[in-house]
């Protein structure tokens, strides 16, 4: 795998021509939980349907990946070809659950069935030998690299609008710790207040005003969030800079910003301090958006 950040979506196509017409390889990716890798080749290709499955894993870790091979022959007019030993036992089949032969919409009905009738199938089943495989194989190859390439493209684009992200939670995180440093001063203007409008002031002695103020500010001491939220910034820095695949930690790191910046509000006793925790929280949620993309 590369070391820069990749998308899980990209497009890709390769194409070519041999003595017998040409052919052509797309390949497209979207976002997946993990790697899904479709193969639609004509009848015959089996073998290179399996070295494309086993060359896709070797480069992705994540991603519904699909990739399609199109084959057209030079001057060669489309053909109707019947799998008779396919249609046979099908025939056979039929006559024994049912007791009678097979009349002609019975007929037609079996014909339906996929991989009884195929159009060019017999023309692309004899040109599928070991050189046309090897040769189609490279190709594939080739195509798979640069829907690597394409999804990388994204991934740098994805790369700067998450770590634009980080900067802006960086500096919220600082605003926040300079406003919590007011915690202990509001706390204890606000229980002042409280225990004036209660009128009760002076039933209080100063001991226990103080023990109440003590147990108010430690509860609303945010140091613990702040240095949380510092290194999992940190660490998601280190991720973006290490890349590969990385998406599904980037998306835990987002879970546990978002859990952070949840308790600095809860804690909050400042409407600049609840402020930084919600901005925090917008930040976190394009952050978790974007980190979905990654591989």
């Amino acid at each position: 795998m590369s070391g820069n950040v990749s998308s899980m979506t990209g497009f890709a196509r390769v194409s070519g021509e041999a003595d017998w017409g040409g052919w052509a390889f797309e390949a497209k990716s979207v976002n997946g939980r993990s790697l899904d890798v479709r193969v639609n080749v004509p009848g015959g290709f089996e073998a290179l349907e399996r070295l494309i499955k086993q060359a896709a894993s070797k480069r992705f870790a994540r991603g519904n990946i699909q990739i399609g091979l199109r084959i057209e022959f030079t001057g060669s007019a489309e053909t109707l070809n019947v799998n008779h030993d396919a249609l046979q036992q099908l025939l056979r089949s039929f006559e024994t659950a049912s007791g009678h032969a097979a009349d002609l919409g019975a007929i037609a009905t079996l014909m339906g069935i996929k991989g009884v009738v195929e159009t060019g199938s017999q023309s692309t089943r004899t040109l599928a030998s070991d050189e046309t495989v090897e040769i189609l194989g490279e190709a594939a190859k080739e195509c798979l690299a640069d829907l690597e390439a394409a999804r990388l493209a994204e991934g740098g684009a994805l790369d700067a609008m998450m770590a634009g992200y980080l900067n802006e939670m960086d500096a919220l995180v600082a605003k926040a710790e300079s406003v919590a440093g007011e915690q202990p001063k509001l706390l204890t203007a606000r229980l002042e207040k409280q225990l004036a409008e209660l009128e009760a002031s002076d039933k209080v002695d100063a001991e226990r005003m103080a023990a109440e103020i003590a147990l108010s500010v430690a509860k609303a001491d945010v140091r613990e969030e702040i240095d949380r939220l510092r290194a999992h910034i940190t660490s998601a820095r280190g991720l973006l800079s290490e890349g590969g695949a990385i998406g599904r930690k980037l998306d835990f790191l987002a879970q546990e910003f978002n859990r952070e910046a949840n308790t600095l509000c809860s804690k909050s006793a400042s409407l600049d301090l609840t402020n930084a925790g919600l901005a925090l929280k917008g930040l976190v949620d394009q952050f978790k958006e974007q980190a979905a993309n990654v591989e």
